[in-house]
């Protein structure tokens, strides 16, 4: 008996139609078998991990930290939040998420400065937030003021000034004890590490060079201001990192050209720039700077008592006879001309004021009272009247 094809042609279609939809069913109970297997496993690591149930808590530690010191950075311009994948990386908090939760219900999440900040490591998401907004986990930045020194200055009768090495070195303790970094290998570093290495300018490279290892030759190249340090870098990358920037700020500011302008080079600006730190109080930059220009023209000493003190191991405003008498690079006294290196940072209201003196033909001043009060004169004969007043008002007085 013969088949009719038609019947048999919608047979095989309704075969064909069968077998695709067990194939369909087999995929989809395949795929239901891994989720279902997938969530097996993902409980059975959550229960012998020690996780409650509750998924907030699973997300986040609890308490302060586990003691173990970290130092975290927030960069220029950076905010609170972008920190979250590393904190978690680093499983200082447990979760990125856990950690945005609580910098957006912290209101003063908005506020945070940049710096290096002391954390802990497994430290809960609430306490890690208030931790890097809290001033005593961050790290002071270093602040370099204008008539700074590098090296501690010992003041007779009067507390040690600490330099700038000891600045730095007081601000690279993470936690409680020794600092990572020590004055003595700044100044080490300084005096024998190649000044191009460390970002020295071109235009003083020279002079840096002539004072042979002095680790006070990279004197001034700092630009006063304050700075973020890293307290995990070397003592030789602390100082490149401040040399390079200020580097760059210089000459950004235009520095070649602006001494040129003065007859100067740049390092002579700077240098003549730092006398008006060390000399000059507060409101007669441009006055110094007139009396620097009128005896360098005359030509005339500058008998700055500040470069006879950068000389000295111990300083004190009244300088004696024998002090001034000694033949050093940067006693005024002593030399013709300018100090043969800055004497302290000079900031960039000095340096303008160098540019922009103030009218007048003095050659002499001297403080007269404890107030700061300083008198200008053309005169030697009213210098000498003034200074007079000046002993008798104890400002003069010598300690030795």
């Amino acid at each position: 008996m013969t088949q009719n094809p038609k019947r048999a042609a919608n047979g095989r279609r309704m075969e064909k139609k069968y077998i695709k939809r067990r194939q369909r069913g087999l995929s989809v109970f395949i795929a239901a078998l891994v989720l279902i297997i997938g969530g097996v496993i993902y409980i059975g690591v959550r229960v012998s991990s020690g996780e409650g149930s509750d998924s907030a808590t699973s997300l986040d530690y609890e308490g302060t930290g586990n003691g173990e010191v970290q130092l975290v950075e927030i960069p220029e311009g950076s905010s609170l939040s972008a920190l979250g994948p590393e904190l978690e990386e680093r499983d200082i908090v447990k979760s990125d998420a856990a950690f945005q939760t609580a910098a957006a219900s912290n209101p003063d999440a908005a506020s945070v400065q940049p710096g290096f900040y002391r954390l802990q490591g497994q430290m809960s998401a609430v306490e890690a937030v208030e931790a890097l907004l809290a001033p005593e986990s961050r790290n002071e930045p270093l602040d370099i003021h204008g008539g700074a020194t590098l090296m501690d200055v010992n003041v007779i009768g009067g507390a040690t000034r600490p330099g700038v090495y000891s600045q730095i070195s007081a601000l690279t303790a993470v936690a409680q004890g020794s600092p990572s970094i020590t004055p003595e290998e700044l100044q080490d570093v300084a005096a024998n590490t190649p000044p191009e290495q460390l970002g020295v300018p071109e235009w003083a490279l020279d002079a840096v060079k002539a004072r042979g290892n002095d680790p006070k030759r990279l004197e001034g190249l700092i630009v006063p201001g304050q700075y973020v340090i890293n307290p995990e870098l070397s003592a030789e990358e602390v100082l490149t990192d401040l040399l390079t920037r200020s580097t760059s700020q210089y000459n950004e500011s235009g520095i070649v050209g602006r001494a040129q302008a003065l007859g100067l080079t740049p390092y002579e600006l700077l240098t003549a720039a730092s006398l008006v730190e060390r000399e000059a109080p507060a409101g007669e930059f441009d006055k110094v700077s007139r009396v620097i220009l009128n005896r360098l023209a005359e030509p005339m000493r500058l008998e700055f008592d500040s470069t006879v003190n950068y000389g000295l191991v111990e300083v004190e405003v009244a300088t004696t006879d024998e002090d001034r008498a000694q033949v050093t690079p940067w006693n005024t006294y002593a030399k013709d001309g300018l100090p043969d290196t800055p004497i302290a940072a000079a900031s960039m209201e000095a340096i303008s004021a160098m540019e922009n003196p103030a009218e007048g033909n003095w050659l002499f001043f001297v403080t007269i009272s404890q107030d700061g009060t300083t008198v200008f004169n053309d005169t030697y004969e009213d210098h000498l009247r003034d200074t007079e007043q000046a002993l008798n008002s104890g400002v003069l007085d010598s300690q030795r």
